[in-house]
C-alpha cells in the first residue's frame, strides 16, 4: 500500500505536466491567429488545471496547506525545467513567469483538494471541462496590446551640450543596477549614428553584444530624436514575447542652463495576462531608459 501512494505521489507531478504540456502543444498548433503569443489562459487556466490534476492523483492523501503550497513550487520547477528544455525559453523568462505559474498551480491544488474531498463527479468534470473550454477559447481568440512608457530626469547642462549624447553616447563602463540585468539580462551599453540627420542609421548595443537596428524617423536638433526600430536582436529573452517599435527622446530647456530629459519607448506586447506581464515590461523599459539617460546626463554635466 505504500508503495502503491508512492508511486500515486510521483504520478502526481509528472503526468500533469506531461497533460498540460500536451494540451499547450495541441492548441498551439491549431491556433487560429498564427500570431504566436502567449495568452492568459496558458499561463492562469493550465497551472490550474495542472493543480487540479495532481489534487486527483492525491485525493487519498492528508495534507495541509503549506505542504499543498511545497508541492505546488516542486510542481513549478518541473514546468520551468521542461519549458528550459523543450521550449528554449530564456531563463530570465523563466524567472519572471515563475511567480505567476506558481500561484495559480497552487490555486488549482487548493481547488482540486476540496473539490474531490466532497467526491462529487459530476461537479468535478464540469469544472475541468469549463476550465477547458475557456482554455481553448482563449488559444482561438486574438490577442494585442501595445504601450508606450515615459521617463523624465533634469539635467545640469544646457541642451546644446545635452543634444549630441542623446544622438549617440560613449560606451557606459558602469555595473547595472537593475536586478534582472544582475541576473544576465542584457543591459545597454553604447549607442552609435552613421550621421546627425534625418533617416540616419542607429545602433544601440547591448551588453550581450546584441543590436537594435534603428532609423532616424524625427531629426530636431536640441529638441526632438525619435526613431523607428527596423530588426531587433533574435534573443530568446525577447523574441516572440514583446516588440520594441520606436523610441524617442524630447528635451527641454529650462531656461536657467539645465533641461529636461524625456525618454519614450512604444512596444507591442506578446505575452497575456497583461495585469503581470506588463508589469515587467514597464519595469525593464523603464530600466533602460534610467540607464541610458543617467549615463547622458553624467557625459552631459562633465567638466
Amino acid at each position: 500500500m505504500k508503495q502503491l501512494l508512492l508511486s500515486r505521489k510521483v504520478l502526481g507531478f509528472i503526468i500533469p505536466n506531461l497533460c498540460t504540456a500536451l494540451i499547450a502543444l495541441i492548441t498551439k498548433l491549431l491556433a487560429s491567429d498564427g500570431s504566436g503569443n502567449l495568452v492568459f489562459s496558458e499561463f492562469v487556466i493550465l497551472p490550474m488545471l495542472m493543480g487540479i490534476f495532481s489534487a486527483w492523483f492525491w485525493k487519498t492523501e492528508e495534507y495541509n496547506t503549506a505542504k499543498a503550497m511545497g508541492r505546488a513550487g516542486m510542481l513549478t520547477i518541473i514546468a520551468i525545467l521542461l519549458s528550459f528544455l523543450f521550449l528554449g525559453e530564456g531563463s530570465i523568462c523563466l524567472v519572471i513567469v515563475s511567480p505567476l505559474l506558481f500561484a495559480f498551480i497552487g490555486v488549482g491544488l487548493l481547488f482540486g483538494r476540496r473539490m474531490f474531498g466532497y467526491g462529487n463527479g459530476t461537479l468535478n468534470v464540469s469544472i475541468v471541462s469549463l476550465l477547458l473550454l475557456i482554455f481553448i477559447a482563449d488559444n482561438t481568440t486574438s490577442h494585442s496590446y501595445q504601450n508606450m512608457v515615459a521617463d523624465k530626469i533634469v539635467v545640469n547642462a544646457p541642451v546644446e551640450k545635452v543634444w549630441p549624447y542623446v544622438v549617440a553616447y560613449e560606451r557606459i563602463n558602469k555595473p547595472a543596477g537593475y536586478f534582472l540585468f544582475r541576473l544576465g539580462m542584457p543591459s545597454p551599453v553604447q549607442s552609435t549614428v552613421t550621421g546627425y540627420r534625418l533617416g540616419a542609421g542607429r545602433k544601440c548595443i547591448f551588453s550581450n553584444g546584441y543590436t537594435f537596428e534603428e532609423k532616424i524617423t524625427e531629426f530636431e536638433p536640441n529638441k526632438k530624436l525619435t526613431f523607428a526600430i527596423t530588426e531587433q536582436p533574435k534573443d530568446p529573452e525577447i523574441m516572440g514575447h514583446i516588440d520594441i517599435q520606436k523610441g524617442q527622446f524630447i528635451l527641454q530647456d529650462n531656461g536657467n542652463g539645465t533641461t529636461t530629459l524625456t525618454g519614450n519607448s512604444w512596444y507591442a506586447l506578446h505575452v497575456f495576462p497583461v495585469w503581470y506581464y506588463d508589469l515587467w515590461a514597464e519595469s525593464v523599459t523603464r530600466n533602460v531608459h534610467l540607464r541610458v539617460m543617467d549615463h547622458i546626463k553624467e557625459l552631459s554635466e562633465r567638466k
